[in-house]
């Protein structure tokens, strides 16, 4: 059986997001394509809102654009980016559902976390929607993987995701996060080579984040961050409000200090 055929979304025929609408920010390409892909597979009209134009434009083209895809420039930096691509998605589909915060940037853009506007997170939580997830990392919980700049701003993330649900569960939405262990896309292989090289560097990361890992023998992929999402997306999550769900295969429940020590 191949990996897609075993894949609990594809064996399954209910489509879990049916009618619904999402944006999903810094959709167009790693860890962001795979969360569009998944929500357009399981019915939902999506809204990729990116700053990289040609890659965005060419995902909502192969999704069949028209009614069920649309792509908006958006650097989540500026909040008039991110109101614009909100009323968008409103003037296209008349409704949004989900929002998925996943743009993120690594560098010295966020270098401290008290450099992290948490007001200004704040107001792009603060949307009329029903389900709003956003996309840590295991730094955020504890075992110090990426660049302090990204480790600072998603901490940030988990954070903020409880004090905003606390603000509003009295409005019926639901605010979650996942905070997945090292995931091979270009924001994690800033020096990921275009070409020849390209399948080494792949291999040389897995290898890397593979022998630092508690859950040998599976690599993490963008689909199964994706998969995560799709949960608390959907109404199989219905009543899930203010988790920070983990996904790194028992990376932050062991000890790594302590296996220099080990045989």
């Amino acid at each position: 059986m191949s990996a897609a055929a075993s894949s609990p979304s594809s064996s399954s025929a209910t489509k879990r997001l049916e009618g619904e609408v999402a944006l999903v920010t810094g959709g167009a390409t790693g860890i962001g394509e795979a969360i569009v892909r998944l929500f357009r597979e399981h019915g939902a009209k999506v809204c990729i809102a990116d700053i990289q134009d040609e890659a965005g434009r060419q995902l909502r083209d192969a999704l069949g654009g028209g009614d069920v895809a649309m792509f908006v420039h958006c650097d989540v930096t500026v909040e008039e980016d991110v109101s614009a691509a909100v009323d968008a998605v409103a003037e296209r589909f008349g409704a949004l559902d989900v929002m998925v915060n996943n743009a993120g940037v690594t560098g010295s853009k966020v270098a401290d976390i008290r450099d992290v506007d948490l007001a200004e997170a704040r107001r792009v939580f603060d949307i009329n929607a029903g389900s709003i997830v956003s996309l840590a990392s295991v730094a955020s919980v504890g075992g110090g993987m990426g660049p302090h700049a990204y480790t600072a701003s998603k901490h940030a993330v988990a954070g903020l995701t409880k004090s905003v649900a606390a603000e509003l569960g009295r409005h019926g939405v639901r605010v979650n996060c996942v905070s997945p262990y090292a995931v091979p896309t270009a924001l994690a292989m800033p020096h990921l080579s275009q070409g020849a090289h390209a399948d080494d560097a792949l291999k040389d990361f897995l290898a890397f984040v593979g022998g630092e890992a508690n859950l040998k023998g599976v690599d993490l992929m963008p689909r199964d961050v994706a998969e995560a999402v799709l949960y608390l997306a959907s109404d199989e999550a219905r009543y899930v409000s203010a988790l920070n769900l983990v996904v790194d295969g028992g990376f932050t429940a062991v000890n790594n200090a302590m296996k220099q020590f080990e045989d």
